[in-house]
């Protein structure tokens, strides 16, 4: 990002005007030389930057970093994971429509979607994405405008059959969404096996620090909004000097939509110092997500050999049911997320928990210090008994983030815990 450099010392000029880090550019609006500009940048936004409830230089830089990582067309950050979830989706739905969803989704997103989306009239029709693909096309409708899914579920750790939904939503001229969170772009580019939107809550790996909360929407480009079923995007939007997005913008019209459109209205934008602090955890997501599968391996290595452990759930071992999904979508790990079920239920788990040391109690997971949870009384909590089941929860377990301390000290923090209980 350029930025322009006025030197207080006369007869000074600098040589290189391009800083080392992503500048901070904290400012709510922008100056324009004549009325006749600003009515122009009101009618094509993309001619330059309107307002920072919707679009900032900081931000943008950062919306161009993860977009180039995804291979995407376009980006638009929001102020959370649940805020790009909720977008990526009212961008194409309304009241009447209906979406198909894994079951096996982060529990907040389940409440999102069955609950506060049911009250806008929007229906979620949950799928077992495991299920045969002719069980899957029985669950369309006329009105069915989307599919979701996640590539690594949280916390059940089902890996998405990315490839079998994109066929089975294109057959019904409907896109895909992938949350794409736990693998990042680093160990697995949605895009390439046919995913049109994806979708990250930037607060967990791209950020990796716990110090801001964050989503982003990737557009691909790729999905063909022409094809009579998203009359929003090829007919005059009257709430925009009757913009028409795909004969406007193209390829990018999802995304150009969902700014103009969306972000102008719920205003769900990150700061730009959340954005610089986003910046500075993407630049090292490569070396920590190489890390973090390595840490992840042995300790699930280590607690499929432990007595206590009922079961282990994480993909990259040879005895888990998704292993050979994640070798063709995941093949250089499966993040630092693992769960497993622990041996006497709820009670048990929890005196575990409460015992380690080196691992931290708290409701997050993919930062860089090994972190650990219950879900059925944290995050899922809202759910039913049988939702639980659905999302593959179990009484006894637990979701164990691996950080990027020594691998031997976090297995040290387990044998203790578990020698504990």
């Amino acid at each position: 990002m350029k930025i322009e450099t006025k030197c207080l010392h006369a007869g000074y000029t600098p040589k290189n005007t391009e800083p080392r880090v992503v500048p901070i550019v904290q400012s709510t609006t922008y100056v324009y030389d004549s009325t006749d500009d600003v009515a122009a940048v009101f009618d094509d936004p993309t001619k330059s930057l309107i307002y920072s409830r919707f679009e900032n230089p900081t931000v943008m830089a950062v919306e161009e970093k993860i977009n180039a990582l995804e291979g995407g067309i376009g980006a638009m950050c929001t102020s959370s994971g649940q805020a790009a979830s909720l977008l990526s989706l009212l961008n194409i739905l309304k009241a009447g429509d209906s979406f198909i969803s894994a079951a096996t989704i982060y529990g907040g997103t389940v409440n999102l979607f069955a609950y506060t989306l049911k009250k806008l009239g929007i229906e979620c029709i949950f799928v077992d994405a495991d299920a045969p693909e002719s069980e899957i096309r029985a669950a369309f409708k006329p009105n069915t405008k989307a599919v979701f899914g996640e590539t690594l579920a949280n916390p059940a750790l089902a890996v998405f059959d990315i490839e079998k939904f994109a066929k089975i939503a294109h057959e019904n001229g409907v896109p895909l969404i992938i949350d794409n969170t736990f693998p990042t772009p680093i160990l697995c580019r949605p895009f390439e096996h046919g995913a049109d939107i994806i979708v990250h809550s930037t607060t967990k790996y791209m950020d990796g620090h716990a110090v801001q909360g964050g989503g982003v929407i990737v557009d691909s480009g790729n999905f063909d909004w022409t094809n009579g079923k998203f009359p929003e995007f090829t007919e005059p939007d009257e709430s925009y000097h009757g913009t028409v997005y795909t004969k406007t913008y193209g390829k990018a019209a999802y995304i150009i939509k969902a700014r103009m459109q969306l972000m102008r209205d719920f205003g769900c934008y990150p700061s730009a110092q959340s954005a610089f602090y986003l910046n500075l955890g993407l630049e090292t997501l490569h070396i920590r997500m190489k890390q973090y599968c390595e840490n992840a391996l042995k300790v699930a290595e280590f607690l499929e050999s432990n007595e206590h452990v009922e079961s282990v759930n994480y993909p990259a071992l040879a005895s888990n049911k998704y292993h050979e999904l994640a070798k063709k979508y995941l093949p250089n790990g499966t993040s630092g997320v693992i769960s497993f079920i622990i041996k006497g239920g709820r009670d048990t788990a929890i005196k575990f928990m409460d015992s380690l040391k080196l691992a931290s109690n708290e409701v997050h997971v993919a930062d860089i210090r090994t972190c650990v949870l219950h879900p059925a009384s944290a995050t899922h909590r809202q759910l039913t008994d049988e939702q639980l089941v659905a999302c593959g929860i179990n009484g006894g377990l637990i979701r164990f983030s691996v950080g990027l301390e020594n691998v031997d000290d976090i297995i040290d923090d387990l044998r203790q815990a578990f020698a504990a209980i």
